[in-house]
């Protein structure tokens, strides 16, 4: 009995490339922000690229707290998303092909709660999120944003996240 032969790894990446690119595709607020997702693996950075319209107190400047505030809760919500794809399509339970306009549903937000470390300059911002704790209804999650050096962040922030039922 022979096996089949696996997939090249490059169909491997493609694929899940666009699964993630259909995940955050489906949020509009995150385009708004023009917030991006570097995957490496199952692990995600977060990227807020620098606007002029993020800036919050143009005599600093400094970034706006709300724009720091919504780019860590998008970071958290993406990442619980991501985590149970990756879980998904690994299973093989999953085609990232029919993600394209059929989002799944995402994580809804306890609460949430931000402390703000040093000012955020005009520049780019990155973020990553660590899961705490992860069952059928709850999730804890931790993120951490900084801008050029991860050992200094601007901000960091807990939520806990209401999980979404999965299907059948």
């Amino acid at each position: 009995m022979s096996r089949p032969k696996p997939e090249p790894v490059q169909v491997i990446k493609q694929r899940r490339d666009a699964a993630l690119k259909a995940l955050v595709a489906g949020v509009p607020y995150i385009r708004f922000l023009g917030v991006e997702f570097d995957r490496r693996g199952d692990e995600l950075t977060a990227i807020l690229p620098y606007a002029d319209r993020l800036v919050g107190n143009p005599r600093l400047p400094a970034l706006h707290g709300g724009a720091l505030a919504a780019f860590l809760e998008i970071t958290a919500i993406i990442e619980l998303s991501w985590a149970t794809l990756w879980e998904q399509m690994e299973a093989g339970q999953l085609d990232p092909a029919t993600l394209e306009g059929r989002l799944p549903r995402l994580p809804k937000t306890i609460d949430f709660t931000v402390d703000y470390l040093r000012s955020g300059l005009p520049r780019d911002a990155y973020a990553r999120a660590r899961i705490n704790r992860s069952g059928r209804r709850y999730a804890s999650v931790h993120v951490e944003a900084w801008q050029d050096n991860r050992a200094r962040p601007i901000a960091q922030a807990t939520g806990h996240f209401l999980m979404p039922e999965k299907d059948g």
